[in-house]
């Protein structure tokens, strides 16, 4: 399966980071927690967010942006309100590395300023300051695994108490089975 790497530089809200590693945990992305952060490893909010999908996580922690860049290499892609490209515009290769930052300012704008070419956004209506984080990695993640045709995630599901092939009979019409 192609690698794809969630990086949150200096998340503050517990419960957004739980449900990114829910996230990550069930696509098979690697989360990557860049400090400091507005909370501990080991906070009841945090885990509780994340419920019992910890387990399932390949989870990396650094204690700052520079010890990040000196551990992983490869193509990183910034998340940011102030980009000027669309994030559903860029071709995510094999390996890349979705940076996002924190709730409050998001990324450091130098760190912006130095990869102009690698700057996404998600569009969105004008006015408003941003999409909640947790959501915009979730946006993010599943463009990319878009663009990859979904690589080993299950793309059907069955129903518990009926199964489809008796809704496509007594529903023949119907355009959406």
């Amino acid at each position: 399966m192609p690698a794809l790497n969630i990086v949150l530089v200096e998340p503050e809200i517990p419960q957004n980071t739980g449900n990114i590693a829910r996230t990550c945990a069930v696509t098979g992305a690697s989360l990557h927690l860049v400090g400091p952060m507005g909370f501990t490893p080991t906070d009841k909010k945090l885990r509780h967010a994340g419920l019992d999908y910890w387990p399932y996580l390949d989870l990396h922690m650094y204690h700052s942006l520079s010890e990040f860049f000196q551990k992983n290499n490869g193509n990183f892609f910034f998340f940011s309100t102030k980009a000027q490209h669309r994030h559903s515009d860029v071709s995510y290769p094999d390996g890349c590395y979705l940076f996002f930052g924190k709730e409050s300012a998001g990324l450091p704008e130098d760190l912006l300023f130095q990869h102009p070419q690698a700057c996404v956004r998600i569009p969105m209506l004008g006015g408003f300051r941003s999409l909640n984080l947790a959501n915009s990695v979730a946006v993010g993640v599943f463009e990319v695994l878009r663009q990859w045709d979904y690589p080993q995630l299950e793309c059907s599901g069955e129903l518990r108490d009926y199964n489809w092939a008796a809704a496509k009979a007594a529903y023949p019409h119907s355009e959406f089975l």
